[in-house]
């Protein structure tokens, strides 16, 4: 999908994910698929089970985004998953068939809404609500760093330049980017 910005900074970049994860986690709760979460930064996941990708790449004018490409993968109708492990559909889930396209418009439709609300809305309540269904949030979880280092701690949240917030032994909270930090499960 390919959605046109006049005006949207490009340091609250993370929002756009935000606003697609929640589109994506709306749609999905509206057909009762178990256990959703938000993996940070870019997966749906039912229980510990995988089943959507999100990919965005964002084209810039100075400190602006023009335009953003959104790719996403769902697991739909698929049954057999050879060679990958923690991944399943919404039909394995469920035991329903379902429509791929009455599916893509309901999640167009979903988020298109999100972009009308995004400029009326309190964006702080989107993080919030965001941060209410990240996988794992406040439950002790396994890390690897960048340096293949394994540590423990706690995912606290997301910030606004959407670095994922980890309580740390010691009661730090550290901030990683992207690539930075493996959540182990």
């Amino acid at each position: 999908m390919l959605k046109r910005f006049n005006a949207f900074p490009a340091e609250d970049q993370f929002q756009i994910n935000i606003m697609v994860s929640l589109a994506i986690y709306d749609v999905l709760n509206t057909l009762e698929i178990p256990n959703l979460r938000v993996k940070w930064p870019n997966d749906i996941m039912s229980g510990s089970d995988k089943i959507c990708g999100i990919l965005i790449e964002n084209m810039l004018k100075g400190q602006y985004i023009q335009s953003t490409i959104i790719g996403i993968g769902l697991n739909v109708n698929q049954t057999s998953f050879p060679g990958l492990a923690k991944v399943a559909s919404l039909n394995v889930l469920t035991g329903k068939t379902y429509d791929l396209d009455a599916l893509l418009n309901h999640f167009v439709n979903s988020f298109q809404q999100n972009v009308r609300e995004h400029d009326t809305v309190d964006f702080g309540k989107w993080s919030a609500r965001y941060a209410e269904v990240l996988f794992r949030k406040d439950k002790p979880s396994t890390f690897m760093d960048k340096r293949d280092t394994v540590f423990m701690g706690f995912i606290r949240g997301v910030s606004p330049q959407g670095k994922l917030m980890v309580e740390l032994e010691d009661q730090v909270i550290q901030t990683f980017d992207l690539k930075e930090v493996r959540l182990l499960y």
